[in-house]
């Protein structure tokens, strides 16, 4: 005999339903980030090549490559924490709250769960999101950083 509190009993009931769904849920969300940093690198691209000469300009005028470095950085970083607070919200507002059900393969018998978005996964999630707009602008910011000033100035 082993003496549990019901909240106990039922956690090491659905110990590896949770497991099953953590792991599920990872998975997707790393999947998703990949995709997410190969979007933020095609989106920086494409801001640094319309911005070409202005970038030219400013390397003209004497800046250095490292502040064109850190505004193009700035800008994904930017673009990246919108992007995750809308998410934080979408997720909040569709899955905070909402409860379902499966069937529990360890003895046969139906667990009910709800889901809840927590302030610490909201933090985990931008600092997530954070993370992809550094790694998903930090290439083309090294790109705009050692543009040719002289070629760049003459592109339309």
């Amino acid at each position: 005999m082993q003496v549990l509190r019901e909240s106990e009993y039922y956690a090491a009931q659905s110990q590896v339903m949770t497991s099953l769904v953590r792991g599920i849920g990872y998975t997707i969300a790393v999947l998703m980030g990949i995709g997410a940093i190969f979007g933020a690198v095609l989106t920086m691209y494409t801001a640094v090549a319309t911005r070409t000469r202005e970038i030219a300009t400013l390397r003209a005028l004497g800046f250095n490559p490292g502040p064109v470095i850190i505004s193009v950085l700035a800008e994904a970083l930017v673009l990246a924490a919108i992007g995750g607070l809308t998410g934080g919200a979408v997720a909040y507002v569709a899955f905070n709250g909402y409860q379902t059900s499966t069937m529990n393969f360890q003895n046969f018998s139906q667990v009910a769960f709800a889901f809840s978005v927590t302030r610490s996964l909201l933090v985990q999630g931008l600092s997530y999101a954070l993370l992809m707009g550094v790694v998903g602008g930090l290439m083309p910011a090294i790109r705009a950083a050692r543009l040719p000033i002289a070629s760049a100035l003459r592109e339309l």
